[in-house]
């Protein structure tokens, strides 16, 4: 009778056990699930954080987001450059392809009111002018220390972008079937033999074509400089409107000699056309191609974020890429693309003549070649 009892209590102990282990479960994991949940919360929390932290670091980084900046370009291929910049600040670009001449007309007319926000490219002549009339906004980029003094405006209302020599394209077909040599000096372009074919721009429209012209008289001379320019002049028909018209011409069989920039795009041309680029072997004319701010623009902080983007090496490459050219960083290679410059016949110029001169060179101009430079 006694193990029978002792047997029972044993069997209730086991099965009040039982009962209390059972009765303990849900407290366990309603306890488990508020620790779940209190660590999904945390995770939530940190992720949004760490989603705040990088929008607030993009928003460090890139400023301007959403800003638009509009670009006068005078610089072929640059605009292949600008989604790098784009992708890199959040800045957008908008652009119009002009002549520096023309958008100095164009400034003049409007007495320096402009909706652009950058001037790129061209040349410096028109920065000079429009530096005296107080068209430029004046800003010395921290990028241009590693630009030489010699392509940038001292008080810094322009930079050198790049450096853009000139020479000759000739279309092999045409040279060859009139029996003609290829020139090879400025003067061998007052060769009457010429005659006919030589397309040029007029430098009062183009910005390089007048760098040739003042770059050449000061290495004449006032004297003999005029007197080559009027021999050549007498073999030119007409002058062309704008400093891209030369080259596609004289691609096209138009012409047998263009007179024109240097650049990636010219030498390019030869993998199309039978034309061959030629450095002069007297000297070579050229010019710095800047950048600058407009003085009225109402985006000057995300214009400055573009000038030092461009003036950077990154930037510099970037740009070299879209349209090889000699950049003006030093720490910049020149690429093999535009032939092999020989730097030591760029011409010794006084680049600051290029502004103070250009009235008085172009009205002397304008009395030689008559109606063949009408505008």
């Amino acid at each position: 009778m006694k193990k029978k009892l002792m047997a029972a209590g044993l069997a209730a102990a086991v099965l009040g056990a039982s009962l209390t282990g059972c009765q303990s479960k849900p407290a366990e994991t309603t306890a488990a699930e508020a620790t779940a949940a209190e660590i999904t919360k945390a995770e939530t929390e940190a992720s949004s954080e760490a989603e705040t932290t990088k929008a607030e670091t993009e928003a460090a980084e890139k400023p301007y987001e959403g800003t638009t900046l509009n670009v006068m370009l005078a610089y072929g291929g640059a605009e292949a450059a600008f989604d790098a910049f784009t992708e890199k600040t959040g800045i957008k670009v908008e652009y119009v392809e002009i002549s520096t001449g023309k958008a100095l007309a164009q400034l003049q007319a409007e007495n320096g009111n402009t909706t652009a926000d950058i001037w790129f490219g061209g040349g410096v002549d028109s920065y000079i002018s429009a530096t005296d009339l107080g068209y430029l906004e004046q800003y010395v980029s921290p990028e241009a220390e590693a630009i030489n003094p010699a392509y940038s405006d001292a008080d810094g209302y322009w930079t050198g972008l790049a450096l853009v020599p000139a020479g000759f394209l000739v279309n092999n077909d045409v040279l060859a079937e009139k029996n003609l040599e290829a020139p090879k000096t400025w003067e061998d372009l007052a060769d009457p033999k010429y005659k006919g074919e030589i397309i040029m721009a007029s430098p009062a429209i183009s910005g390089t074509q007048y760098a040739i012209l003042n770059g050449t008289i000061q290495a004449y001379g006032e004297e003999k400089g005029w007197e080559v320019w009027k021999g050549i002049n007498e073999n030119v028909d007409f002058y062309a409107q704008g400093g891209g018209e030369p080259g596609p011409k004289c691609a096209a069989g138009e012409f047998g000699i263009a007179v024109l920039a240097m650049t990636g795009g010219t030498f390019a041309m030869e993998a199309e056309y039978p034309v061959t680029a030629v450095y002069p072997e007297d000297m070579i004319p050229w010019t710095p191609a800047p950048i600058a701010i407009f003085k009225n623009s109402q985006n000057k902080d995300a214009a400055k974020v573009f000038v030092d983007y461009f003036l950077s090496k990154e930037g510099q490459e970037a740009l070299r890429e879209a349209d090889a050219r000699i950049m003006a960083r030093g720490d910049v290679a020149i690429p093999e693309a535009i032939g092999t410059v020989d730097t030591e016949k760029l011409i010794d110029q006084d680049v600051l003549l290029f502004g103070s001169q250009r009235e008085a060179l172009l009205e002397k101009w304008a009395a030689m070649v008559g109606e063949k430079d009408a505008k």
